[in-house]
């Protein structure tokens, strides 16, 4: 966690226990009906800031029974808005649309080690950019080759239906900090050129359709197609907390009670519950739930 005087930040690792889905909001001409996120530039998948920030938002409203301040504030019925009070720890940490900003930046969920099928077994491919991104530096590969580690005692490697020579015989992974010893030893790298088209061509596809309430059969023409970023998939991504006005209610009863005593604790309590109700959608369709963890490695 980097610390200065006007902001903390923090930065946390992401693993997927089950299938992640984060829409684009509508439907696309291509391989697929419901297609997730993706980095324009890049075009690998993501989470966006505002998926995590809506997610947190709801879980720290259920950690304080104020199902109130979890939803919207710009309309409706006055039991439907924010209170929008200092004294409000929810409130107070993520602001409200009526005016009172937020004390937190809750910024995307970038990729960092995705999952791979190979003979080998289950490998986990990353690049040398992103590896720079979280803080790895001094990783290199050539442009159509992998590295691996010498516990894997192969000449060439295939990455789902791409075969890749190894570059080099005495490549040792990074340690990441967060990542397990098993996970780690199994890391291979490839060129930015082949990361993108590995990582679209190996992401779970899953065909569902439209059930009819009345007849319990399926509808018409109701069958779709979605993506999804598979299970074990490392992410990360960075929490700033930005205190400016420094009153934190830590005179609230619950906050005392959860040991809450600024901004990014709330943010903190609410990550744990992402393990259980998880993020993005298809969540009643077994999809979503993260393990969060606080990692230092690569920290700014």
């Amino acid at each position: 966690m980097a610390n200065n005087n006007s902001y903390i930040l923090q930065r946390y690792l992401l693993k997927t226990l089950d299938p992640l889905h984060i829409g684009t909001g509508g439907y696309r001409l291509g391989r697929v009906d419901l297609s997730i996120m993706r980095e324009p530039g890049t075009n690998l998948p993501k989470v966006p800031g505002t998926s995590l920030s809506g997610a947190l938002r709801q879980y720290a409203a259920m950690r304080y029974g104020k199902m109130r301040c979890a939803g919207k504030s710009q309309s409706g019925e006055d039991e439907k808005r924010h209170c929008g009070q200092l004294s409000c720890p929810i409130c107070y940490t993520f602001g409200t649309a009526a005016g009172s900003a937020g004390k937190v930046n809750i910024f995307d969920a970038r990729l960092l080690l995705f999952p791979v099928h190979s003979l080998a077994g289950p490998l986990w491919v990353t690049s040398p950019q992103t590896l720079a991104d979280f803080g790895v530096t001094g990783q290199s590969v050539a442009q159509d080759k992998a590295k691996w580690s010498n516990t894997l005692d192969q000449n060439c490697l295939n990455l789902g239906w791409l075969m890749l020579d190894r570059d080099g015989s005495n490549w040792s992974p990074p340690q990441i900090d967060g990542v397990p010893a098993e996970v780690q030893e199994r890391i291979v790298l490839v060129s930015e050129k082949l990361f993108s088209q590995i990582v679209n061509s190996n992401l779970e596809v899953r065909t569902s359709v439209s059930i009819n309430p009345q007849t319990g059969a399926a509808e018409e023409g109701a069958l779709f197609t979605y993506e999804a970023l598979p299970r074990a998939t490392y992410l990360w991504c960075e929490v700033v907390e930005d205190d400016f006005q420094k009153k934190f209610p830590k005179d609230d009863a619950k906050a005392q009670s959860l040991g809450h005593a600024r901004p990014l604790d709330v943010v903190k309590d609410a990550f744990q519950l992402s393990e259980y109700l998880g993020i993005g959608g298809m969540g009643t369709r077994g999809f979503g739930r993260v393990k969060v963890q606080e990692v230092k490695n690569g920290e700014k």
